[in-house]
């Protein structure tokens, strides 16, 4: 068993004072140049590793994480991120960690802007941050940096904002799986249905744009004469409203049996074929919520790609804690894994940790 090396045996081989040893393993001012070199080359002889866990205890400081995100509707890939970092704020409790929610509306540019500002006043130490569009995000990330506050991309990649880290799938390589998934099932059709959520005709966020870039990059690589048929599925249309569109695409291509979504929406169309009894008509979607759980035991839903929500929540937590609380190094880059699921495993699926 390697013996515990303490400050005392680290001051003695150095032929410095407790004190010194202390400030320098703790970064902190008044300590002259050729000290600090003599206790870095002892540090460096005996591999010294500090304890960083207990170096925060004893500092006894408070933090303050804001997370910025979409408002979380119950069974949504949102309540699953809050969830996940509720849980990875619970096991730093001793740390004095606290989490401070800003929710937003999709499209509704000034709730961004609204809880951007929010996230400011709280005066945070770290952030997690789903973006908006990148200017909008940018106004907030130039704050935190010239603030030196590190933040956590979460959902969708914007590099050029320089984060911390960011947590979430390769969005080209997602829908790149996606279509070489349907095509397994597919490859005999003329015709696939694209159903894009949208709101004034925009996609509703950038990881669902880049999803159907890599899954049209595929389809034209390998299945150039099928054609992709695109179906809107608009925010701003009620149940209704669906239901009438839905009727109506489906009179004008009798034919399309198998439907993608690059969103958690693949249930709208799977609800639709199970009332209808369309029992050869099944969509291909996103995340394992409750509804879109249901229409894959029920056959209406082929696959779905699990994006392990409460796993990027806990995990922005997590670093945000290695790098405010431990001052440790953290990846710039963590891509979630790409799992598929389908009714035969889908109980054996672990959305949580």
């Amino acid at each position: 068993m390697t013996p515990k090396i303490r400050i005392k045996d680290i001051a003695e081989k150095a032929g410095v004072s407790v004190g010194t040893v202390d400030r320098i393993l703790h970064n902190r001012p008044n300590v002259s140049a050729s000290a600090r070199e003599k206790v870095e080359k002892v540090l460096k002889e005996i591999n010294y590793e500090p304890n960083r866990y207990a170096s925060a205890l004893a500092a006894n400081k408070k933090y303050k994480f804001c997370v910025i995100m979409p408002s979380p509707e119950p069974g949504t890939y949102w309540e699953e991120i809050t969830q996940g970092a509720d849980r990875g704020i619970r096991e730093r409790r001793d740390f004095n960690v606290s989490i401070e929610y800003k929710f937003f509306k999709r499209f509704e540019f000034d709730t961004f802007s609204k809880a951007c500002k929010d996230c400011l006043a709280e005066r945070p130490d770290g952030v997690i941050l789903v973006p908006s569009t990148l200017e909008l995000t940018r106004k907030l990330t130039d704050v935190l940096h010239s603030r030196n506050i590190p933040f956590v991309l979460l959902d969708s990649y914007m590099p050029d904002l320089k984060p911390l880290t960011f947590f979430g799938q390769d969005s080209f390589q997602s829908g790149y799986f996606a279509a070489r998934m349907l095509m397994l099932i597919a490859n005999k059709e003329k015709e696939i249905m694209l159903m894009k959520q949208t709101k004034n005709g925009i996609v509703a966020s950038k990881q669902q744009d880049n999803r159907e870039v890599g899954f049209r990059h595929y389809m034209h690589d390998h299945y150039p004469e099928i054609k992709i048929v695109e179906f809107d599925l608009s925010l701003e249309d009620d149940e209704d409203e669906t239901e009438t569109k839905l009727d109506e695409f489906f009179d004008k291509h009798p034919k399309i049996n198998h439907c993608i979504t690059m969103s958690s929406k693949a249930f709208i169309a799977g609800e639709y074929f199970l009332r209808h009894n369309l029992r050869d008509k099944q969509i291909m979607g996103y995340d394992m919520v409750p509804r879109n759980r249901e229409c894959l035991r029920e056959g209406s839903i082929s696959f779905l790609i699990a994006q392990h929500a409460y796993m990027q929540g806990f995990s922005c937590v997590a670093t945000l804690f290695q790098a405010v609380v431990l001052h440790s190094k953290v990846p710039a880059l963590n891509y979630v894994p790409l799992e598929i699921l389908t009714k035969e495993n889908m109980d054996f699926y672990r959305g949580q940790l």
